[in-house]
């Protein structure tokens, strides 16, 4: 973990409910500046709800969430707005988050519009984050149709970089990539935060992934938080049952090490 002796995000006992459905119960976890802190659970365990929280977009009906020292638990209007500053998102879908319409160049100089930068205050941020993503700056004049997946990953990161925030949520960043691909977008992930200093909160299903990328790591299950540690722990010698079998769960690059631990997982399902 990042030394820090205040905590960037601060989240403590927050419920968040959907009708008599009761998404999270009494979550709690700290981020330090520069931190990667990883959320993993299975589909439905509340992660994504707990990122949605934190951005405003989820209704949060107890606890409180602290950003840099401010309550944001119940900001809207002008003040939520203020914090995209501050704090990005990187969706799942690098296809579906960008607009299909507008070029590479017209989608990263929006939020800058919106913040009211000058066009070419803009337009030389846009090429550094271009660069800062491994795009050439000729992108630009491009629309997402004509990019790969890990390309079009690389737009959506580009777009979140350029308020030069300090906190990005990274919602299943690279579960809809292939092996390779995840790989590559994974060290760029690295790469930038060692360059910019951004923290993520780094949502997963998959041990395997945050093992690479995070500092600590915290086990979702049904919207309540059952271990949490040191990344290089959580992820290879977790303590509770859950957390073990999603570590069964979680693929390996070995053909013969992958079938043990698929029958590994299979009993501990079974049982």
């Amino acid at each position: 973990m990042t030394a820090a002796s205040t905590p960037l995000l601060q989240v403590r006992d927050v419920d968040v409910r959907y009708g008599k459905f009761q998404a999270l119960k009494k979550v709690s976890l700290d981020i330090a500046p520069g931190e990667c802190m990883g959320l993993v659970g299975e589909s439905g365990s509340g992660k994504s709800t707990l990122g949605k929280a934190i951005l405003g977009l989820a209704d949060v009906a107890d606890g409180t969430i602290t950003f840099d020292g401010t309550d944001i638990t119940h900001v809207g209007g002008r003040a939520r707005r203020a914090l995209a500053k501050s704090i990005q998102v990187v969706f799942q879908d690098p296809y579906g988050s960008l607009d299909p319409a507008m070029t590479v160049g017209q989608i990263l100089a929006e939020p800058l519009r919106v913040a009211g930068v000058s066009s070419s205050e803009a337009k030389s941020t846009i090429v550094e984050m271009l660069g800062r993503v491994r795009l050439p700056a000729d992108s630009v004049d491009r629309y997402p149709s004509e990019f790969s997946g890990g390309q079009r990953q690389r737009i959506a990161i580009a777009r979140a970089l350029v308020r030069r925030p300090r906190l990005i949520i990274c919602d299943e960043p690279v579960s809809a990539l292939d092996l390779t691909t995840q790989a590559a977008i994974i060290d760029l992930f690295i790469d930038l935060q060692r360059e910019t200093g951004v923290a993520y909160l780094f949502v997963s299903h998959d041990l395997g992934v945050v093992r690479r990328i995070c500092h600590r790591v915290a086990v979702m299950y049904k919207g309540e938080i059952l271990e949490e540690g040191p990344g290089a722990v959580i992820t290879t010698t977790p303590e509770h049952p859950y957390s073990q079998r999603l570590l069964k769960a979680s693929p390996v690059a070995d053909p013969d090490a992958q079938a043990l631990r698929r029958e590994e997982w299979l009993k501990v399902r079974a049982a």
